[in-house]
């Protein structure tokens, strides 16, 4: 896709209130305009191109400062503590209620996503959100990069990306070395914040055993689950 298709895109997002995808999309149409800017001799083209980049970045800031805001404030609406080797704490059951036909976006800090029940983790919240949230159009996940295996974690990702492409939702991943919060932002205006992130369940021993798939089964460690509401940022 070139940058017209890409910006074009971008601005429909904008309006449609799929903030968090527009502000994927204008970096994206901006990167390449700056590309195109390099290249380019003439001095009244270079001038055109710079205002309209210009103007993309002012777009993009400003959904950035909004993102932030709505993460930053709100009300605390429910408090859960999680008592070690507890049951009963599946992620429908602490949040499900919240991924309703509102969300049409997620923003997912999740640091630590190395290991295989991280990422069984991940796709437990995933299913769970795309068969509750029927209008979700866009999920931004933010990890720490893989030190060890980058290219392992980048291929896990990517079946995973791949395959709510194939249920019209758009994943975008960006790697933070420094990402230490761990939160779910929804675009209706719920922020969940677990002390331990998605990682809170302990390993089923033996294997075949009850919490195999149904995760109010697990025993949990030690944390408490924060829930905030504020505005929509749609």
């Amino acid at each position: 896709m070139n940058a017209k298709d890409i910006l074009i895109k971008a601005v429909q997002c904008d309006k449609e209130g799929r903030i968090l995808e527009a502000q994927s999309l204008y970096q994206d149409g901006i990167q390449i305009l700056m590309d195109v800017v390099a290249d380019e001799t003439d001095a009244a083209k270079k001038k055109v191109y710079y205002e309209r980049i210009k103007e993309y970045i002012d777009r993009a800031e400003q959904i950035k400062i909004r993102v932030q805001k709505h993460a930053e404030t709100g009300e605390i609406v429910a408090n859960i503590p999680i008592d070690e080797n507890s049951c009963g704490h599946s992620y429908r059951s602490l949040f499900g209620k919240y991924l309703n036909t509102d969300v049409k976006e997620i923003l997912l800090d999740e640091p630590y996503l190395t290991e295989r029940y991280q990422f069984q983790n991940l796709l437990a919240f995933a299913e769970l959100a795309v068969k509750q949230s029927k209008n979700l159009k866009y999920i931004r996940l933010i990890t720490k990069p893989d030190s060890k295996n980058p290219d392992g974690q980048a291929a896990i990702l990517k079946q995973i990306k791949d395959d709510l492409a194939k249920r019209e939702i758009t994943l975008t991943i960006k790697y933070e070395p420094s990402l230490h919060d761990r939160k779910i932002v929804l675009s209706n205006g719920y922020i969940i914040k677990i002390g331990r992130g998605l990682h809170f369940f302990k390993a089923i021993s033996p294997l075949y055993s009850l919490g195999l798939c149904d995760y109010d089964f697990r025993k949990c460690l030690q944390t408490d689950v924060d829930i905030w509401r504020t505005k929509n940022f749609s």
